[in-house]
């Protein structure tokens, strides 16, 4: 069986993407995706979830080839979605493909990649039995 080619789904103008920043993208089921930009004009696409404590990368610095967590400020690869040393662990990352200044993304990763990923709860834990 012969892998098939993606369809590609137009997401926006790369510069509806801030230089230095990102913008979400809502899918139907799972968390959002955030596409970011850095100053080279390079578009990624990752899971809007730190691995660490699933802060919205989102809302992070953009520095380089990499994000700043907002919440513990862990370093997150852009291109791989893998966290810097001596941190672990990564997030999912997403084909992103531009073509006349505009962002597509891969149609069955939008509709099925990394969908049954949650945020974790915020606050204390709470016995679930006396």
């Amino acid at each position: 069986m012969t892998a098939q080619p993606p369809e590609w789904t137009y997401i926006c103008r790369i510069d509806d993407i801030p230089v230095l920043g990102s913008r979400r993208v809502a899918r139907p089921r799972g968390l959002d995706i955030a596409l970011f930009r850095n100053a080279d004009d390079e578009v990624f696409a990752l899971l809007d979830r730190c691995p660490h404590k699933g802060g919205p990368l989102s809302q992070g610095m953009v520095f380089g080839h990499s994000v700043a967590c907002p919440l513990h400020n862990w370093t997150i690869g852009l291109r791989d979605g893998q966290a810097a040393a001596p941190d672990e662990g990564c997030t999912p990352h997403f084909r992103v493909q531009i073509q006349n200044g505009e962002v597509w993304m891969d149609a069955q990763e939008l509709a099925h990649h990394a969908t049954d990923l949650s945020r974790p709860v915020a606050g204390p834990r709470t016995r679930c039995h006396p």
